[in-house]
């Protein structure tokens, strides 16, 4: 019905007013109607007339809808529709996809994890919730293409395999550490504590001798030229270790990718597309090459430095260069970074306007808060981070505790982890709490899924009928009204790539699911049958509303 709505006072208002309009039209308080749209005061300025009197004219076109009940104006020219009850039951039964994205191919850059260095909270975060913004466009009809990108050249990764070769005497053969049980879920796991502690022996270096930090940038040109056997092989094999390990993160995550960038791989392209624009986008200072953001109002920002190695801005313009060869009908291209690159962002999207004005016109860069633990912050630079593996480790002891005799911990695991992340409107800073996450008291991932668990488990006793559901008593319509809304709160998500708006939504449609089952009876009732229904499409949304989130909708806890 909310589509149809909208269709209706478009119409409308152009035949009574030859007004184009982009209606809002939103779910007021029951008391208030099932919708209800403030178009009339929208358009008062413009026409110069009395909203009251625009609504009204409104109001008679509504009133014969089909569907609709009856039309109300309220205050200085709301619009409140009521709807019959058959329309809200046939939107609660219809779990219709969000199909505004139908034909598009979506790239989407996420998981963006840094060889040779501990996967951190940010990193955890962003993953789970751009793959849930990922599905939000797969929901809506898009074909998308999700790509991560790996930092395994720079001065980080110079400074790891320094203390790695400066260890084994710069013999690759002797790196044991790296080597053995390739294939041990152990192993793998140990990765985090043994490239953490390099880099952070190799950036106390770095800031301590000046002869370790002149070896330092020496084994980085060495890393991006590819003219050192040993640098080149023991680079090779901790790239290697270090996918292997961040495999295991997204396999447990049930996080999966297309393709993986490499910065080597971006890195000479984006050079030369640098070198290419030298006089027309970029300009040479100090011996590095720079753009100038001033005249965007932005800041100058440098892409190759006077060593003539490119900076992150060049490899992202290599890495855009890469997408336009492997993805060449895109429509657009989601990148995820924290809120402290947005400024770099905008000077390096400002440049690549310059060079590929089509490209830059559909990147759309999104970005996060800060993430931390009720226990306190973390550090990289030393070396002494709880990272992504340490807070997943927490958070699956935390629900082995809780729920010690589920056979779907994994399941309650997958949902307390995820469900903090994206429970939280993207942009704000997030305080995880171990203990809330694993709660099934107030919102939480495993409250979510207890609250489908009980609804299969009152339909495994009898199963809904498909006779069709009429004449709502009070509480039912006002159960039922909760549903319809799903629809709606897809598109709000999806259109505002917020994933939090979902996770509100089941939050609330629980409570209000809770409520009515306290106070009415479903079964051995006179109207069982269309309780047993409703508690059908109750289900059905909720496993849809997890399912989307990527969390899993076990039928027993």
């Amino acid at each position: 019905m909310y589509e149809k709505l909208i269709h209706h006072i478009v119409a409308d208002c152009k035949e009574l007013f030859n007004a184009d309009v982009q209606p809002i039209v939103s779910r007021p308080d029951e008391q208030f109607g099932d919708y209800a749209c403030n178009v009339a005061m929208q358009l008062a300025k413009e026409l110069g007339q009395n909203p009251r009197e625009i609504a009204a004219a409104l109001r008679e076109k509504l009133q014969v809808v089909d569907g609709v009940k009856h039309v109300e104006i309220a205050g200085p020219g709301f619009i409140n529709i009521f709807v019959e009850d058959e329309v809200l039951v046939g939107d609660a039964s219809n779990i219709s996809p969000y199909q505004h994205h139908e034909g598009k191919e979506v790239l989407v850059e996420f998981g963006n994890f840094n060889p040779l260095k501990t996967v951190h909270l940010g990193h955890l975060y962003q993953t789970v919730v751009y793959s849930a913004i990922a599905r939000l466009f797969e929901r809506s009809g898009a074909t998308v293409h999700t790509i991560s990108y790996h930092g395994d050249v720079g001065m980080h990764i110079a400074k790891a395999i320094w203390a790695i070769g400066e260890e084994v005497g710069w013999k690759p053969q002797d790196l044991k550490a790296l080597e053995d049980g390739e294939e041990s879920d152990v192993s793998m796991r140990n990765m985090k504590t043994i490239f953490g502690s390099y880099y952070a022996k190799g950036n106390e270096a770095y800031d301590a001798d000046s002869s370790a930090a002149e070896s330092i940038r020496e084994v980085n040109r060495h890393i991006y030229d590819r003219d050192n056997q040993a640098v080149n092989d023991i680079h090779a094999l901790c790239v290697k270790r270090s996918m292997q390990y961040f495999d295991t993160i997204y396999d447990e995550l049930g996080v999966s990718f297309e393709k993986h960038y490499m910065e080597s791989e971006t890195a000479p392209i984006g050079t030369e597309v640098v070198k290419k624009n030298i006089g027309n986008v970029f300009e040479e200072s100090d011996g590095a090459i720079i753009y100038k953001g001033e005249k965007d109002d932005l800041h100058t920002r440098v892409f190759l430095n006077s060593e003539g190695l490119p900076t992150y801005e060049a490899k992202d313009l290599g890495l855009i260069e890469l997408k336009r060869r492997d993805y060449p009908g895109a429509d657009k291209s989601v990148i995820i970074t924290g809120n402290e690159q947005q400024q770099y962002f905008k000077v390096m999207l400002a440049a690549l306007k310059h060079i590929h004005p089509e490209e830059a016109a559909k990147t759309e860069h999104m970005t996060h808060g800060l993430l931390s633990l009720t226990t306190g912050k973390m550090s990289s630079r030393t070396g002494n981070v709880f990272g992504a593996q340490s807070l997943m480790d927490a958070t699956r002891a935390a629900v082995s505790k809780a729920f010690v005799d589920s056979e779907v911990q994994r399941d309650i695991y997958l949902a307390a982890l995820k469900y903090t992340f994206l429970k939280s409107r993207i942009g704000g800073d997030i305080v995880f709490d171990v203990q809330e996450s694993v709660s099934l008291e107030g919102n939480s991932g495993p409250y979510i899924q207890y609250a489908y668990a009980r609804a299969r488990s009152i339909l495994r006793k009898k199963a809904a009928s498909e006779d069709e559901i009429t004449g709502l008593e009070a509480d039912e319509r006002s159960l039922v009204r909760k549903i319809s809304e799903y629809e709606e709160v897809l598109e709000k998500a999806t259109k505002e790539r917020l994933p939090h708006h979902i996770c509100t939504y089941l939050y609330e449609l629980a409570q209000k699911f809770n409520a009515f089952y306290e106070k009415n009876r479903v079964l051995e009732h006179e109207r069982e049958a269309q309780r047993l229904g409703i508690v059908h499409f109750y289900a059905e949304v909720l496993k849809d509303g997890l399912e989307t989130l990527g969390i899993p909708a076990p039928e027993k806890m």
